[in-house]
């Protein structure tokens, strides 16, 4: 009988959802005092940062002398959850670029046709044929960006080598599928994909495991963007950079290799960039992974210092980084501080009341009566919904969602509180690549809130907290039709869902 009821426990464990994998706390920690830096500086960061505009803040983590001297994680998210780090993802490629030079597969100067000679036009332009991986690196590839390439088809290096190409090495002009074509390059060059390579050469002896990369429909890294990493691991790259390359003392990147990526390369009007790495504007001594809605990892050079934030903002960044450079660094001193008790335990307090609001309002009405039991049947949406159902509970709604290819899930929401659960389907992305998500393994983890802001009117917000996306969404019963209004934290224009109940 014992052995029956251990076979029983066994198996409901593996029906429940796993948790994530978290590699945290692996860093060493200090007060920020033994570093040089008040706690209170980071105090008037981290509230800062809170309290910029429509920006809702998912991580940040502070290094100084290789140590995690702060860290906040607004509530519902956590240490444990990746992030989609969208354009950050090109300063892996960077690295990558590096070690295959280093262990002679590549060379700066080859000629990208010469990879793909299956893949070459019938004719071959002399400016096709005179572009380089130095070219790519510096976004001077010499092809006119389209942003809209990687929605159309499955060829995507085909369709870029058949481009016009203008004067390679001359213009600057940013584009993600250029980063691409690296990721290609160094796949041809090496054999491996790049997360096999970057793991093998970099990640294992950091101990980072718990990350993964898009995939194109060719089996290739997207390159530009998709690495979809946890916060710590953020900050060991982070300090890979700041440490040209040396881990533990062992050298796993080429001190010359960093120290070129890090070099200016390419003015860009009031930026600088590097070998698919930024410098920060506002500072010199620092150089950044910058991806789209707000994703950084910044190696302070002249402080020993990197900061990590995920985030998703529809500002333009500047702000955040702003407050690097006028709230924290000035305060930073070479030697150690006096040890400050009181400040250090206010940052420990503050850490934990960070959270992100919940949706204000009452906890139920009732109005909640006519959404009860029946099925909203949505017209055409972004979100692959086909139909939704609400039940309402104390303190709780449960939202039922179909989507058009037939697979259901459920999602809970707490009232005053975030409620957590897994999902066995794709997060809501601000992006559109064909084949997106390939390569990425779920569940992913949905957190949501609820109120009613008026008689009649529900709104529920979901945070995707091992993703980047949240959902605003506002019901209304107009007239026997539902108007259902849904706001992203990707896009300022909410979508309007028309919708019917059905019993």
């Amino acid at each position: 009988m014992k052995n029956m009821l251990s076979v029983w426990m066994i198996a409901a464990c593996l029906l429940l959802p796993l948790p994530m994998v978290a590699q945290t706390n692996e860093l060493p920690r200090s007060t920020p005092e033994e570093q040089g830096v008040p706690s209170k500086a980071l105090v008037a960061l981290f509230d800062s940062l809170s309290a910029l505009p429509l920006t809702d803040m998912h991580a940040v983590v502070v290094m100084r002398h290789g140590k995690v001297i702060g860290e906040m994680f607004p509530k519902p998210y956590a240490p444990e959850y990746r992030h989609t780090m969208y354009s950050c993802s090109k300063t892996f490629v960077g690295v990558a670029v590096g070690l295959a030079i280093e262990d002679n597969r590549l060379r700066l100067d080859d000629r990208v046709a010469s990879f793909f000679p299956e893949l070459l036009p019938d004719s071959v332009s002399k400016d096709l044929a005179d572009m380089k991986v130095r070219d790519l690196l510096t976004m001077a590839s010499g092809v006119k960006p389209d942003w809209n390439m990687r929605s159309r088809g499955k060829e995507w290096i085909r369709t870029f080598l058949s481009k016009p190409v203008v004067a390679p090495g001359t213009k600057y002009a940013y584009d993600s599928m250029v980063s691409y074509m690296l990721a290609a390059v160094v796949q041809k060059a090496t054999g491996k994909k790049l997360t096999e390579y970057l793991q093998e050469r970099v990640f294992t002896p950091m101990n980072v495991t718990e990350w993964a990369w898009e995939e194109s429909p060719e089996g290739v890294n997207t390159g530009g963007w998709g690495v979809h990493i946890q916060p710590e691991s953020l900050a060991k790259f982070g300090q890979l950079i700041l440490d040209e390359g040396r881990w533990k003392g062992k050298q796993l990147v080429p001190a010359e290799w960093i120290r070129e990526m890090c070099k200016k390369h390419r003015e860009t009007g009031r930026e600088v960039y590097g070998y698919h790495i930024w410098h920060c504007g506002g500072h010199d001594g620092a150089v950044r992974a910058d991806g789209a809605l707000g994703q950084y990892v910044i190696s302070i050079l002249d402080k020993d210092m990197v900061v990590v934030m995920t985030e998703a903002t529809l500002g333009n960044g500047r702000d955040q980084r702003r407050l690097i450079w006028d709230v924290l660094l000035p305060t930073i001193k070479d030697e150690p501080l006096p040890a400050n008790k009181k400040d250090y335990q206010l940052l420990q307090k503050k850490k934990a009341t960070y959270k992100l609001p919940e949706v204000k309002g009452k906890a139920s009405s009732a109005f909640a009566s006519n959404w009860e039991n029946q099925t909203i049947e949505l017209g055409k949406n972004p979100f692959g919904w086909k139909s939704l159902r609400m039940n309402f509970g104390k303190k709780e709604v449960m939202l039922t969602v179909t989507e058009t290819s037939g697979k259901t899930y459920e999602l809970p929401f707490g009232y005053k509180e975030w409620k957590t659960t897994s999902m066995d389907a794709y997060p809501p992305y601000s992006i559109t690549p064909v084949d997106r998500f390939k390569g990425l393994e779920g569940p992913y983890w949905v957190a949501g809130s609820y109120a009613w802001t008026s008689k009649e009117e529900v709104q529920l917000k979901a945070h995707y907290v091992n993703w980047v996306s949240a959902l605003e969404m506002t019901f209304r019963l107009v007239n026997g039709e539902v108007e259902l209004h849904v706001q992203t934290n990707y896009i300022k224009k909410p979508y309007s869902i028309k919708g019917k109940l059905v019993k």
